[in-house]
């Protein structure tokens, strides 16, 4: 396969490229990081004037159509970055259940806000104990009258705290390991009975452990409608009540695909910095990079970079390929475990070694290698750690 950028793909990397590098530099990121919103509004109208919070949704609902395959250079480049904005959380996990699981009426109603980037989003299904397991869901949806009551706890729901509306996971039957009985539900930050307990995560970005403690919701926000097929769904065609853990799956492998193309762009801003700093660090009177000890590491560095991006590239393909309904929904998994262990072994490798060679500055918070290492350790574990994918390739 071409593992170039198209026409179109080039001129969009460079564009955003070009925004990062005049709005973005480090200092300005740890100031976005040290803010009380933890995110800059101007960079997320800039993202929306650029059109690349509208990429991935259907041109019917004011998007472009484009997939995983297209967001790669955006996703590359904010990893380069390390941009703290609710990029991947609204467009490329909530934004992608609501696009595919939505009614249209659903869809008419917020898919605008999020394209014009007056709407944020975050997915609120990770569990206490659940871990990786996604269908292992304890929230509970109990109906009552013409809507539902949510009760539950979510934890590390990512952009939380500035989302304005949350996708929460909740079943409505079965015990807390069923397949069946789960259920998508839109709910308003600011409903009766939701509460958001906010922290900072390790590599600067803002999260949330949200609880629901008798939160009624509409009937209108179920996901879908209740029981009946809905345009936009994944490839089998039908949303049905209790049926939505596939659409998380191809949501969160999505996401996945994504972050593996972040960690590149991450991992090729560490490479850089090493390598500026081993021509400019000198001992014994010249530069170490002189040394052949060290520039067979920074090869290696090159190298698992280099591969995590041809795995990744092939993740984003073959994702969208399951899209148009041309690779099964095992087959998925099998492309997108196998992007997950390589980019988790690539991160790992380049964050440990990057912070090495710098020595012990690699270690100050001064250095933007040492918040690169931090958000490449959160990316290796998130939506599944190498354990966690190697055991799923192994199954599917």
């Amino acid at each position: 396969m071409d593992f170039q950028y198209s026409e179109e793909q080039q001129l969009l990397a460079d564009s955003i490229g070009k925004l990062l590098d005049k709005t973005y530099d480090f200092e300005a990121r740890q100031g976005i990081v040290a803010s009380a919103a933890g995110y800059s509004d101007e960079v997320w109208r800039q993202f929306a004037d650029m059109g690349l919070l509208s990429l991935p949704f259907a041109a019917e609902d004011g998007g472009f159509g484009g997939g995983a395959m297209d967001l790669m250079a955006v996703m590359e480049a904010i990893g380069a970055a390390l941009v703290v904005e609710p990029f991947v959380s609204t467009v490329g996990l909530a934004g992608r259940l609501l696009a595919r699981a939505g009614s249209a009426a659903q869809r008419q109603a917020l898919l605008p806000g999020v394209i014009d980037g007056s709407l944020k989003l975050a997915f609120a299904h990770l569990d206490r104990g659940a871990r990786y397991e996604l269908a292992r869901v304890a929230t509970r949806a109990q109906r009552r009258g013409n809507g539902w009551v949510l009760d539950g706890e979510k934890e590390v729901v990512l952009h939380a705290p500035m989302a304005d509306k949350l996708i929460v996971s909740a079943r409505s039957a079965g015990d807390v390991d069923d397949v069946q009985g789960l259920n998508l539900f839109i709910v308003d930050a600011k409903a009766a009975g939701l509460s958001v307990n906010s922290y900072r995560t390790i590599d600067g970005l803002r999260a949330a452990d949200v609880v629901l403690d008798g939160v009624a919701v509409d009937n209108d926000a179920l996901l879908g409608g209740v029981g009946a097929a809905q345009a936009g769904a994944v490839q089998t065609g039908a949303v049905q009540a209790g049926a939505a853990l596939p659409l998380i799956e191809e949501a969160v492998d999505f996401a996945t695909v994504l972050q593996c193309c972040e960690a590149v762009g991450a991992m090729r801003s560490a490479n850089a910095a090493t390598l500026e700093y081993l021509k400019t660090r000198r001992q014994f009177g010249v530069p170490i990079g002189s040394f052949q000890a060290l520039q067979h590491r920074m090869v290696d560095m090159t190298i698992s970079a280099e591969q995590a991006r041809s795995i990744s590239t092939l993740a984003c393909a073959r994702i969208d390929a399951a899209a148009r309904g041309e690779l099964s929904e095992a087959e998925r998994k099998r492309f997108v475990s196998a992007a997950k262990v390589k980019v988790g072994e690539a991160a790992r490798h380049v964050g440990q070694e990057a912070i090495q060679l710098h020595g012990g500055m690699g270690m100050t918070i001064e250095m933007k290698v040492a918040h690169t290492f931090k958000r490449l350790t959160m990316i290796a574990q998130q939506f599944g750690d190498v354990d966690h994918h190697l055991a799923r390739f192994a199954a599917v």
